[in-house]
């Protein structure tokens, strides 16, 4: 009970308070969303994943493991979205929202930061996770739109809105240097380094006040409360089985098995909003199971320590 209440004061309030921060701010000055959401996704962000995948050797059997367990994962996940949206006898709208809900994971602005505060002395956690952000992207832009609008996004439309996204530039940039073993020049380091560090504060600032806005008008019903239990519960559940058949340990274990337990994304929200498919709803889900975290987070990372620290 020690251990579990210093891991939520080391990482799970620090979050809070910043989200706190984010949150006052925005109900006091109307930040620009907008342009804090460019400044982390064009700028911020893709310096983090550049340098965190710069400094990290992950070889091909790990990277490999990674992919294969994150693919097994979001199938799982979306297995399970379907069957429980049909025994909720949800309508079409209520069911996209419910399976993106489970699904789609906060593991950019709410993931990474976690992670950063968790392996700061092991770069291969964080890694982990902006592969998982990646894949995300991926699953969100596909996966996640196809339940929204299969009908009007053509897989060309899909593609391009994935290569579009910096993150994936320095990705790759990030993984050839570290490749061939390229140096950066001290004035290139330097400024790269301020904008890596920067990413924890303005992502959770943003993410508050972000969730300070969702427009919340209905008592807590059946699709929020099943859907975040099945986000918040069942994922991480579900990830500790496939971790221990796929056989992984180690920081891959810890990571991955975190990374289980973050909140629905925000992009959940986003999408709804933008094709206006019960965005109210999807709201609510980002904000309940983004509070609800709080505690379930606290305790897999406490379990996580336990199992393979």
């Amino acid at each position: 009970m020690i251990y579990l209440s210093l891991v939520f004061f080391q990482v799970v309030a620090p979050i809070l308070i910043m989200l706190g921060i984010g949150a006052t701010m925005q109900l006091k000055f109307k930040l620009n969303l907008k342009a804090l959401s460019n400044l982390i996704t064009y700028c911020l962000m893709p310096a983090a994943v550049f340098i965190n995948i710069y400094e990290t050797k992950v070889n091909a059997g790990v990277l490999g493991q990674i992919i294969s367990y994150l693919l097994v994962f979001s199938v799982c996940l979306m297995l399970l979205g379907s069957i429980v949206s049909k025994l909720l006898k949800l309508n079409r709208n209520q069911a996209a929202i419910y399976k993106n809900s489970i699904v789609l994971i906060n593991s950019g602005n709410y993931g990474i930061p976690v992670s950063q505060l968790l392996f700061s002395a092991n770069p291969l956690g964080t890694s982990i996770q902006i592969i998982i952000v990646i894949f995300q992207n991926i699953i969100t832009y596909t996966y996640g739109l196809y339940n929204l609008i299969s009908s009007t996004k053509s897989g060309l439309d899909i593609l391009r809105s994935l290569l579009r996204l910096p993150i994936v530039h320095a990705l790759i940039l990030g993984a050839l240097m570290n490749i061939l073993d390229i140096g950066i020049p001290t004035f290139l380091r330097i400024p790269l380094d301020y904008l890596a560090n920067a990413f924890i504060s303005i992502a959770l600032i943003t993410l508050g006040a972000q969730l300070a806005q969702l427009d919340i008008k209905t008592i807590i019903n059946k699709v929020i409360l099943t859907s975040t239990i099945g986000r918040l519960v069942l994922g991480p559940i579900l990830a500790f089985g496939l971790i221990l058949l796929m056989g992984l340990d180690g920081v891959v274990a810890q990571s991955l098995f975190i990374a289980s337990a973050f909140p629905t994304s925000r992009n959940s929200s986003t999408l709804a909003l933008e094709y206006d498919v019960e965005p109210n709803m999807a709201a609510q889900i980002v904000l309940f199971s983004t509070v609800v975290s709080c505690i379930t987070v606290t305790v897999v990372i406490y379990l996580s320590n336990i199992l393979w620290g």
